[in-house]
């Protein structure tokens, strides 16, 4: 009963995170670390496949230069070349094959558009479904070829993020009633934005703010008079983001018992105000 009670708080916790943040997204920013693996793995494939040169640049979203390497041999003006390619890659999103093509095929107006080089060998960089960046490079043996060397870049980049995975948890049943037994943090996968807690209360409470977390919580055992909303009485701040008071004035009564789950956004007053021990809950803190 309680495997199910986690994949099924699990899965109201996505929930409460889509709408938690439907008016704020959080971006992912490609770093100059990043930058140089993504040169680094371009470089290794030249290697492999024995280019003769080229020039290898790497813009963020923006299409501002972050790292550039030029190999030897390379032409001059590869590095402009390769620059102008990431940029029009991190600009429109799309590799710069694409537009090249749409010109071969006659719309040449495409020509005036700035800052815009409709030449092969720009990919972007996409990690988790954001643009993070592109990679753009000139001066190998064929355009083919660029695009190759680019295209080896970007996907090395996004490999390094996937392997970082956070690994998959499962906790016993033993581990999880010595948890409830005291009450206890089941998992701190704060790195992941969430935290899950196995909760267990005797007797009412203090009133809580959390200024960044959501809880999601999920009634196991026991009943509960819980109180949300209202304006906090005595409140103090005992950390960071984290508000403590004696009382409420107002709010809204819910009544919580077996089965029942609620989702308290980010910086709501929350209480127990009553607690018909022992009252066995998990918390999901979604931040």
């Amino acid at each position: 009963m309680r495997k199910f009670s986690v994949i099924y708080v699990i899965a109201i916790l996505v929930l409460a995170a889509v709408a938690g943040r439907a008016q704020v997204t959080e971006k992912k920013t490609l770093t100059l670390d990043g930058a140089e693996k993504v040169i680094a793995a371009a470089k290794a494939e030249a290697k492999k496949i024995n280019a003769p040169g080229g020039v290898i640049a790497v813009v963020d979203d923006g299409g501002n230069l972050m790292a550039l390497a030029r190999m030897d041999g390379t032409f001059a003006a590869g590095a402009n070349i390769s620059i102008g390619k990431a940029r029009t890659a991190a600009l429109f999103k799309k590799p710069t094959k694409f537009f090249e093509d749409i010109i071969k095929n006659g719309r040449t107006s495409m020509v005036a558009l700035n800052d815009f080089t409709p030449l092969q060998g720009g990919v972007p960089i996409i990690v988790g479904g954001q643009l993070v960046g592109a990679v753009g490079v000139s001066g190998a043996a064929t355009a083919a070829q660029d695009e190759e060397l680019a295209i080896a870049g970007a996907n090395a980049f996004n490999s390094s993020q996937t392997s970082e995975a956070a690994p998959v948890r499962f906790f016993p049943a033993k581990e999880v009633d010595e948890a409830f037994a005291k009450g206890a943090v089941l998992l701190d996968g704060r790195d992941g934005n969430y935290m899950v807690h196995a909760s267990r209360r005797e007797k009412s409470g203090l009133v809580e703010i959390h200024s960044k977390d959501a809880d999601v919580i999920h009634v196991l055992d026991g009943k509960a008079t819980f109180i949300t909303g209202g304006k906090i009485v005595d409140a103090k701040e005992i950390a960071a983001d984290e508000i403590r008071g004696s009382s409420v004035e107002g709010g809204q009564v819910t009544q919580l018992a077996k089965g029942d789950v609620i989702v308290v956004p980010a910086g709501t007053p929350h209480w127990f105000k009553e607690v018909d021990g022992p009252f066995l809950y998990y918390v999901v803190k979604v931040r």
